[in-house]
């Protein structure tokens, strides 16, 4: 049938709706349970969800004003259209996969909260025990959302629009679930070595970091590399977003408005404040110019290192930790502009780099268990885990690409390119 393999999207959505409204019950909580909800953390858990899908598009401003015009609304797109598909691919099997019945403390049992199937409104004792079950899936939904999302910006001029909704999906169950389930799940392997990974240093910004190399690697150079921003203002307005959103994500990680929310709230700040200006000044004292656009890179790389410690440590060591980072990953996106990698908006640099360190100085700080206090356990054990989070996604990621180009090609075509991907994938230009 002619066109029959554009129609297919179509027809898998509607048989997914189709699960969806015929294999799942009405909300419910569990019967000859004691339910205990508290309405403060509850409160907090509700505003927490806001703040994390409000990094999206904020992402989505973000990455859209570092793009060639030709290409702004295409790359915001790819961030936005991250709310819809994985948002169902989440109730569907994602959070199973992620928080289910594990399977030898590597991946979660689909079957255990397959189209939400018994995730009812009652708390979990094991996923915030004060607050509904359904508010917690939620909450980690928002997570596996902008983890794909922050992938695009390494081929953001040059995938197929289509073929990256199926490369989100793949990502999703293959990489992204698993990771979550090892780190946060309690029989998950990480976790149970004692790894420390507050909101998703490992989970979130080191798969998307290192999943956008391996997309950087498998799609290659583009034909030209145009570096003219389409509009500052909206990378300032993005990062604006997204840290008011990171709140969010930090704090709320805390499962409720307690002590812990409190502290990782305060960390979050000032480490992102201390990423944000010591870039500027690093770019200064190596003889470059203070750019808008740098402030607002180190603010992002200040807040993906603190994730996994935002909890874990003082004031003082959240700036030390912004401090750092900063400077290593200011380092590695100079390393990366020299090599023949073409990451477009320097995802790997950013978030990757910064989660390995931010994971790495985790270990060093986090409170009674690191390495100044003498306790070397938990530092080899994040050691192992960035290892092998680094081999898994990096063959995972180039093996899912594989696998989507097989089926159809992934990058767009020499003169589609030229044309840029809003005309040639949307049929809209940005004026």
């Amino acid at each position: 049938m002619k066109n029959f393999g554009s129609k297919l999207n179509f027809i898998f959505l509607f048989v997914v709706v189709l699960i969806l409204l015929f294999g799942n019950d009405s909300y419910s909580i569990d019967q000859g349970k004691e339910v205990s909800i508290d309405s403060g953390d509850t409160a907090w858990m509700i505003v927490s969800c806001a703040f994390v899908l409000l990094m999206t598009p904020g992402l989505a401003f973000f990455y859209g004003g570092m793009v060639n015009i030709k290409n702004i609304i295409s790359t915001m797109l790819q961030s936005f259209v991250a709310l819809g598909v994985i948002s169902i691919v989440w109730v569907l099997i994602g959070f199973s996969l992620a928080f289910g019945d594990s399977f030898y403390g590597i991946i979660g049992s689909p079957l255990t909260y397959f189209n939400f199937q018994n995730v009812t409104l009652a708390p979990h004792p094991d996923f915030g025990s004060t607050i509904p079950f359904l508010l917690f899936a939620f909450f980690q939904l928002k997570f596996a959302i902008i983890t794909p999302a922050i992938i695009s910006g390494s081929f953001a001029d040059s995938i197929r629009f289509r073929r990256y909704i199926l490369f989100m999906l793949l990502f999703t169950i293959f990489i992204y679930s698993p990771l979550a389930h090892m780190t946060w799940h309690p029989d998950g392997i990480f976790r149970k070595w004692g790894v420390l990974d507050f909101a998703g240093g490992t989970v979130v910004h080191m798969s998307a970091g290192l999943a956008a190399l391996s997309g950087a690697i498998f799609l290659g150079k583009r034909k030209k590399i145009e570096e003219k921003p389409a509009n500052i203002p909206f990378v300032i307005l993005g990062t604006g977003l997204l840290w008011f959103g990171w709140f969010g994500f930090n704090s709320g990680s805390a499962l409720g408005a307690n002590l812990d929310a409190a502290i990782a709230f305060a960390n979050t700040n000032l480490a992102s404040a201390t990423s944000m200006i010591t870039w500027i000044f690093y770019d200064r004292f190596t003889n470059k110019k203070m750019t808008a656009l740098g402030a607002c890179i180190g603010a992002i790389v200040g807040l993906v290192a603190i994730t996994p410690a935002a909890g874990f440590v003082t004031l003082g060591q959240s700036a030390f930790i912004g401090f750092i980072a900063s400077i290593i990953s200011n380092i590695a996106i100079g390393i990366t502009k020299k090599s023949n990698i073409d990451d477009t908006l320097d995802v790997f640099p950013s978030h990757g780099v910064g989660g390995i360190v931010g994971m790495i100085l985790t270990a060093v700080f986090a409170s009674n268990v690191g390495l100044i206090y003498g306790d070397s356990s938990v530092f080899l054990y994040h050691l192992i885990t960035i290892l092998i989070t680094i081999v898994f996604t990096l063959f995972m990621s180039y093996l899912l690409l594989k696998i989507v180009d097989s089926v159809l090609p992934l990058r767009v075509r020499e003169d589609q390119e030229e044309r840029g991907l809003d005309a040639s994938q949307h049929g809209e230009l940005y004026n």
